[in-house]
C-alpha cells in the first residue's frame, strides 16, 4: 500500500483494493498524529514490511483502532506489526474476532490514549455500527461507513458494484453504507449522535470508501444523514 499525506505532518492515507462477492472497491486505512507525536492507526489495512517501516519513519505507533464491526480484518497483522500499541475496537468486534486480543471497547467517552485529541460518537444500527472520531488537530472527521461516496471518478471500482450502487441510488452521491441505510436501530438516538457529530469542528471527512469530502463537509454529511427536513 502507498502511504498518502493528506494534512501535513498529521494525516496519512493508505488505501487498498478489497473484493466482496465479485465487486471491487477500495478501502482506507488512516494514520493520525497525537499531540504528543506518537500515531494511530485507524481501520488498519494490509500490513507488509515495506509498509510497517514507512510509518516507522513517522513516529510511533501508540494505537490501533477498529472502528466498526466490518473493520477488524487486518487489526491482528497491525498488532504484530506493532506489538507495543493499545487496541481499542468498536462494539460487536469482539464477537467477530474472539480470539483478538485488545485493550477496551469504544464508546462515546474517549480513553486516556485518545482523550487529549480525540472526540468520539458511536452510531449503531442492526447490521452494522462504528464509532466516529474527530481528530481535533487537524479538524479532521474519521469515519468507515456512516458515508461512502463512490462514482464516477473513484478508482477501484468494477462494473458489478456500479451497476450494485446505481440500483441502491448510491451512485455519485455521498450517502450512509447499505447496512445503515436500511437496517438504522434507535433513530431517535442515531439522530441525535449524528446531529451531535455535526456539530463538531471539522472541515473534512476521511471515509473508508470513496472519495474523500474536503469541501462544504458539513453540508454534505447533513444531506448524507438527512439531517434536514427539506432533505428527502
Amino acid at each position: 500500500m502507498d502511504l498518502q499525506e493528506l494534512v501535513r505532518d498529521q494525516i496519512w492515507l493508505a488505501p487498498y483494493p478489497v473484493k466482496l462477492a465479485g465487486a471491487r472497491f477500495e478501502a482506507r486505512m488512516t494514520l493520525a498524529r497525537r499531540s504528543d507525536g506518537a500515531l494511530l492507526v485507524h481501520s488498519p489495512g494490509p500490513m507488509d514490511d515495506a509498509l510497517r517501516g514507512r510509518i516507522e519513519t513517522l513516529g510511533r505507533v501508540a494505537v490501533i483502532v477498529a472502528p466498526g464491526n466490518f473493520h477488524h480484518l487486518h487489526v491482528a497483522a497491525c498488532q504484530r506489526a506493532f506489538p507495543d500499541a493499545e487496541t481499542w475496537i468498536c462494539p460487536g468486534v469482539e464477537r467477530k474476532q474472539r480470539a483478538l486480543r485488545y485493550d477496551g471497547i469504544l464508546g462515546d467517552s474517549a480513553p486516556p490514549c485518545l482523550s487529549p485529541d480525540f472526540a468520539l460518537a458511536g452510531v449503531f444500527g442492526r447490521l452494522m455500527s462504528e464509532v466516529a472520531m474527530l481528530h481535533r488537530p487537524s479538524r479532521t472527521l474519521l469515519l468507515v461507513d456512516l458515508i461512502e461516496n463512490i462514482g464516477d471518478q473513484t478508482p477501484g471500482t468494477n462494473w458489478l458494484l456500479k451497476a450494485c450502487w446505481k440500483l441502491f441510488r448510491m451512485w455519485n452521491v455521498a450517502v450512509p453504507a447499505p447496512e445503515y441505510r436500511f437496517g438504522w436501530r434507535n433513530s431517535a438516538e442515531n439522530r441525535a449522535t449524528l446531529e451531535k457529530i455535526v456539530s463538531w469542528d471539522f472541515e473534512r471527512i476521511v471515509i473508508a470508501h470513496g472519495d474523500l469530502i474536503e469541501h462544504d463537509a458539513k453540508a454534505i454529511a447533513r444531506r448524507a444523514w438527512r439531517l434536514d427536513p427539506n432533505v428527502t
